[in-house]
């Protein structure tokens, strides 16, 4: 056995990029590979990782957010898989030393209909081998009704009055992978018309909205968010989206539109709404600039909703509602629902997810404590005053109407 490994490690090294782009076409390895594709797309994954060990290969899929183990290919043909998707994604397959992204643009047959599909690759060498990661960016997921991505009425409305209006600056927040792109995506579409110019600034561009001006960044040639921000303000915009809020200079500018009679969206990644405030504070944003520009922000998590197919009663103690925030007058006649896991939630017990939101409207009462150099704790104070639900409670409605379990809202949100 250890001289055959031997062999194998001498024998890869002199592996020329002929050896593998032919080994990249044989039919099993192409097979395989579309397999894995496929089979992420019928699970509803959002991203594919297919990772060498040392003694092992294994593919794992991302699905409502959470790794699970897929399979675990033959280790002889790790080679040979990467070099597949490497040409798949028109990347260099003889450099196995740096990291370098991609794109996969295919079309594949699926339950009888042809479907385009798109993924952005990531391959990075490791100690054993290339690792590559799929991100599977599928139109079908991205959900363009505001009412069905999970926000409460009162929420929704301060939201929708927000995006409606003619200038000032709407932020969306929250960790990677919590769907702020699809919110504001949906918020675009909602006010997309013939009488608005939108143009947008992205890294990357996810999806393609029909009617939108949509701006790839590109880093190495000096194209950044602030580049393109600056020429967006000469292209006679209505609506200006920003993909990130990263550095004083794109807050600089992005607050100068917001200022200058232009409504912007953007995102940032804070744990809630009243710290952004304090985040743009730090990065050297005056306070006053601040309070004028931002009209509402919303910071949001997603979380697992129950299969609706195995969904049964769950009994859990009165106290266990206590702890996570419930009121003693309400906990007692809750009901919970969990999910018994079937074949249509691959046995999670969970299928698909939706968003807790956290709305804050920057009223003028706000307005004051942001120019009196309130903190986060203050601000928080006076929104929920003034009717903000926060993330933990959006949680406990979606707890409440068995939309999703205890479990899964104490994992995102904090009380």
């Amino acid at each position: 056995e250890e001289v055959g490994v031997l062999d194998v490690i001498e024998e890869e090294e002199e592996m020329d990029v002929a050896d593998l782009e032919a080994g990249a076409d044989e039919a099993p390895v192409v097979r395989l590979v579309n397999l894995i594709l496929s089979d992420a797309i019928k699970r509803g994954a959002s991203d594919i990782h297919i990772e060498p060990y040392e003694r092992s290969y294994r593919v794992r899929f991302r699905i409502d957010g959470v790794l699970y183990e897929i399979m675990n290919p033959p280790i002889k043909l790790k080679e040979a898989i990467t070099s597949r998707i490497k040409i798949l994604s028109k990347l260099d397959i003889a450099e196995k030393r740096l990291p370098q992204d991609g794109r996969i643009k295919l079309k594949m047959k699926l339950a009888g209909k042809l479907k385009e599909l798109d993924f952005r690759v990531s391959t990075i060498p490791t100690l054993h081998g290339e690792k590559v990661v799929l991100r599977l960016l599928d139109k079908e997921n991205l959900q363009l009704d505001m009412t069905r991505l999970g926000f409460e009425k009162p929420s929704l409305k301060r939201f929708e009055d927000a995006i409606l209006q003619p200038y000032g600056m709407v932020l969306v927040t929250g960790p990677t992978g919590s769907g702020k792109t699809n919110t504001l995506y949906s918020a675009l579409s909602r006010i997309n018309t013939p009488e608005v110019n939108i143009m947008t600034a992205e890294d990357p561009v996810e999806f393609q909205l029909p009617g939108v001006n949509q701006v790839q960044m590109k880093e190495s040639i000096g194209l950044n968010f602030a580049a393109a921000l600056r020429s967006f303000l000469r292209q006679d915009p209505n609506i200006v989206l920003v993909g990130e809020v990263r550095d004083f200079e794109t807050a600089e500018i992005a607050i100068k539109a917001a200022l200058t009679g232009h409504l912007v969206l953007s995102t940032l990644h804070t744990n809630d709404a009243p710290s952004t405030i304090n985040r743009l504070m730090n990065m050297g944003i005056e306070p006053f600039l601040v309070a004028t520009s931002v009209n509402l922000i919303c910071a949001q998590r997603l979380v697992r909703r129950i299969c609706s197919k195995c969904k049964e009663p769950d009994d859990v103690p009165v106290q266990a509602l206590l702890n996570v925030g419930f009121p003693e007058a309400e906990a007692p006649n809750i009901q919970l629902q969990r999910g018994r896991g079937c074949d249509v939630c691959n046995n999670t017990g969970y299928k698909g997810r939706v968003g807790l939101f956290e709305v804050m409207q920057i009223t003028d009462d706000i307005r004051e404590l942001i120019l009196s150099g309130a903190t986060a704790v203050e601000l928080r104070r006076k929104a929920l005053e003034e009717g903000m639900i926060s993330l933990r409670q959006s949680g406990l409605q979606k707890i409440k109407e068995g939309v999703t379990t205890i479990d899964e809202v104490v994992r995102e949100t904090v009380i």
